[in-house]
This record gives C-alpha cells, sequence and structure tokens, in this order.
C-alpha cells in the first residue's frame, strides 16, 4: 500500500502537542522553499540549509543562493539560513560517471542522498531536532525515493527526518504564487547540466 507522506508529516506535527521544536530545511532554491516554509514555520524554528552542488555553473548557484535570502528577508517572521560553499566536486565525483543516466534515475538518487546526507550531518552538529528537505515539492521528485533516502541518512546521523509530500494539498501551485507574488526567479532545469536537455 502507497505511504501517504503529507499524513506522516500531520500527525507528526500533532504529537508536538504546540511545541515548536528547531528544524533544519534543506532547500534547492528560493521557490520551492517558499511553499515549504508557509507550511512549516507555524510549527518548527526553522534554519534554511542551501547546500546545492549539484548545481551548474557557478553563476546559477550564487543566482539561486542569492533569491534564496531574498525570499528568507521577505518572509515574516524569523527563519535563519545557512549557507555553504559552491563546492561542486562533490557532486561531480560521481556524477560524471552517471552522465547517460535518465533524470529521476541513479544519479538523481546519489544526488538526493548526497545533499540529504550532509543535511543530515549539520542537522546533528547544530544540535537541530528535526530535518527534512524541499524536494517532494517538485512534481518531477518522487517523493517515496525523497523519503526513504532522507529517512536513512536520518538513521545514520541520529536525527529525526520529517516526512512529508510537500506538492499535496497544492503545495506545489502554492509555490508558483508565492513566487509570482514576491517576483522570484524561477529556473527552468533542475541544477546540473544533465538536465538542461530534459527541460527541450
Amino acid at each position: 500500500m502507497k505511504r501517504n507522506y503529507q499524513r506522516e508529516m500531520e500527525e507528526e506535527i500533532a504529537r508536538l502537542d504546540g511545541r515548536r521544536p528547531s528544524l533544519l530545511l534543506h532547500s534547492c532554491c528560493g521557490p520551492c522553499s517558499s511553499a515549504v516554509l508557509e507550511r512549516l514555520t507555524a510549527h518548527f524554528a526553522v534554519t534554511v540549509f542551501y547546500y546545492n552542488p549539484n548545481i551548474e555553473p557557478e553563476e546559477e548557484y550564487q543566482h539561486r543562493l542569492s533569491e534564496q535570502k531574498r525570499l528568507l528577508a521577505l518572509l515574516p517572521g524569523e527563519v535563519g539560513l545557512l549557507p555553504c560553499e559552491y563546492g561542486h566536486e562533490a557532486f561531480s565525483a560521481f556524477a560524471s560517471r552517471m552522465a547517460d543516466a535518465p533524470e529521476g534515475g541513479e544519479r538523481c538518487l546519489s544526488c538526493f542522498a548526497l545533499r540529504l546526507n550532509e543535511t543530515a550531518r549539520t542537522a546533528r552538529e547544530g544540535g537541530f531536532e528535526y530535518f527534512t528537505t524541499t524536494l517532494s515539492v517538485s512534481p518531477h521528485k518522487n517523493a517515496e525515493n525523497v523519503n526513504r533516502i532522507g529517512q536513512a541518512a536520518g538513521e545514520k546521523y541520529g536525527v529525526k527526518y520529517l516526512m512529508a509530500d510537500f506538492k499535496k494539498k497544492n503545495g506545489y501551485l502554492r509555490s508558483l504564487q508565492l513566487s509570482k507574488e514576491y517576483g522570484l526567479y524561477r529556473q527552468d532545469y533542475c541544477g546540473c547540466l544533465y538536465s538542461k536537455p530534459e527541460k527541450n
């Protein structure tokens, strides 16, 4: 039976009983984080973790990071930000061997694992109680894969992974609306150069 990750998230939030624990949110970009932050900040003290060494070229990485910062400055409430050095070599170390893999395949799963393991490690070091990712808000990302990898990273580093499928309940549509409202730059490819041909 297919798991309902949206319901699992709602059940976990209900168990908080009004408590607002710390959560490290891996964000792939400002537009995707917009609707996710709207959903999470009522229940968690959120810090955004911008770790995306898959993005090419570096100018694109910096552009997306600047949009992430701009969004956080525009949003109500306090949301922290932990940006990272570009660090593209961490992605290219394995991705070049998977150049012919289809979008959503082995290369993408390895990329998710790279980013979510680093998020979990950073969450442990920073004393965060939870971590999760914006990746599931995209209709192009398989929530089952994202959550399986996130849960494994949480078990490895001893931090609770918040199961989620942020595209549910019109999450993706809401991200489009907020992007328009805030005038955010919406990129037309995932981030890595291997994904660029797919957009065409």
